[in-house]
């Protein structure tokens, strides 16, 4: 454990940055269940997933921020790739509430 932080396999990592490739991160719930990084990253993304297709049915508004919406799905996936739990704002707090 260097610097204090689990260490985790590159498999994990990779697999908690497809997470936010939308439909993938159900995939990768179920893949990946008994993994506590992915399974973090993977309920951030089904929540971004879920918001995303509200987003798309409001015109002009909700596609405008849909672009919100595919800003934290990048940070997210370069995130996971590095090896962080980053907290999304909002999203977060939401993930945590979710039992999966």
């Amino acid at each position: 454990m260097p610097n204090g932080k689990p260490t985790m396999s590159q498999d994990d990592k990779l697999m908690g940055a497809l997470s936010y490739l939308w439909i993938l991160s159900v995939v990768m719930l179920i893949v990946k269940k008994d993994s506590a990084f992915v399974k973090f990253h993977a309920t951030q993304g089904l929540i971004l997933f879920v918001v995303s297709i509200i987003f798309w049915f409001i015109p002009i508004v909700g596609w405008i921020l849909n672009l919100g919406v595919v800003i934290l799905v990048i940070i997210g996936f370069l995130k996971a790739l590095s090896g962080e739990q980053w907290e999304m704002p909002v999203i977060g707090l939401l993930a945590k509430k979710i039992k999966l």
